[in-house]
């Protein structure tokens, strides 16, 4: 699968992406999710980053993938879902079964 690359402003909260593309005619709408988790947020701060950010994705709202863990500051981390149901669709199109 190609990628294309969009910058995305650094806000604070979540930030809800719609995009929608057309490629040979076929238009495909997909949901995006940024979100910055904040190492703050963690139960104990001096934990494990890694385990930090799977505490923190297992409280996540379950209609979100997650699909993208960008770089780390010293902050936060920014973490990028898409809807679950568009994610397999996007898994399908990696297999080549949409005709």
């Amino acid at each position: 699968m190609a990628y294309i690359a969009v910058p995305i402003p650094n806000l604070p909260g979540k930030q809800d992406i719609e995009i929608e593309v057309t490629i040979n005619g076929e238009r495909q709408q997909m949901h995006y999710r940024v979100e910055l988790l904040h190492w703050a947020d963690c139960p104990a701060p001096n934990t494990d980053r890694v385990e930090c950010i799977q505490h923190l994705l297992s409280r996540y709202d379950q209609e979100w993938a997650l699909y993208y863990i960008g770089a780390p500051t010293d902050d936060f981390v920014p973490i990028t879902f898409v809807k679950k149901d568009e994610m397999a669709l996007q898994r399908k199109m990696l297999r080549g079964e949409m005709a």
